[in-house]
């Protein structure tokens, strides 16, 4: 029996498959409303800890990765006065985003997860897994871009009209896949740019997705994670975090 809290995040999510169509081509939030926004739901939460001893998120399953897994319960935290009203950038008020939380063991951030770049890499996804369906497995790759990694064959997979615009710079985004059809985003140019801003080295071990994550209100929701391998970002095809 689900819970309230899966069942209400099961909800939330069904409503945005079906939405897809509904999403008009993204615009960018401006920088001091975004703020505004992450700051406000920023102190509701950190309200709500300190007042309930938790934190106002809606149940996950383990294995929901990382950038998509606690979501911010908005309508409680309005509900219960700690928010007076839910931010027009909310999916909730019919805006693209969901407010979410990272480090939310140690010290919990208010993020932003950009539900146009959820819905785009899904619907490569559906894509993807009808051509793999109706070709005995074969998937619509196209060149090899990392090892294990290809960009997707958009003319095969009849997605040419699938474009993806960058939370971070607003640039085009390469779709890729790996061996087994599962299709993400690919962050690496935001990543060299984050790296070079950042006038140092990664460390090997690094995930690189956390530079995205310290420079903006944004999380690289569709993602892998990133590793410095030959002075380059370069994403790790077993790695769906």
């Amino acid at each position: 029996m689900l819970s309230s809290g899966l069942r209400q995040m099961a909800a939330i999510l069904l409503l945005c498959a079906l939405a897809g169509c509904m999403y008009p081509e993204k615009q960018q939030q401006p920088e001091n409303a975004s703020r505004e926004s992450v700051r406000r739901v920023q102190a509701a939460v950190d309200d709500y800890q300190q007042q309930e001893g938790l934190l106002p998120i809606l149940n996950s399953t383990a294995d929901t990765p990382r950038y998509e897994k606690f979501v911010v319960d908005l309508s409680k935290l309005k509900r219960q006065g700690y928010l007076d009203e839910i931010p027009s950038a909310a999916f909730e008020q019919g805006g693209n985003f969901y407010f979410l939380l990272l480090d939310e063991e140690t010290s919990p951030a208010v993020k932003l997860m950009d539900l146009v770049t959820v819905q785009k890499v899904n619907d490569v996804q559906r894509q993807v897994n009808r051509y793999k369906s109706a070709h005995s497995g074969r998937l619509p790759a196209g060149e090899e871009l990392y090892p294990g990694l290809f960009a997707v064959d958009s003319k095969a997979a009849g997605t040419t009209s699938v474009t993806l615009s960058s939370v971070y710079s607003g640039d085009l985004l390469e779709f890729i896949m790996d061996g087994q059809g599962n299709v993400f985003a690919d962050y690496a140019a935001d990543i060299m740019t984050a790296v070079r801003q950042s006038g140092s080295s990664p460390d090997a071990e690094e995930d690189l997705r956390t530079l995205l994550e310290a420079a903006s209100y944004y999380v690289p929701v569709k993602s892998l994670a990133y590793r410095w391998i030959g002075g380059q970002p370069v994403p790790q095809p077993f790695e769906h975090l």
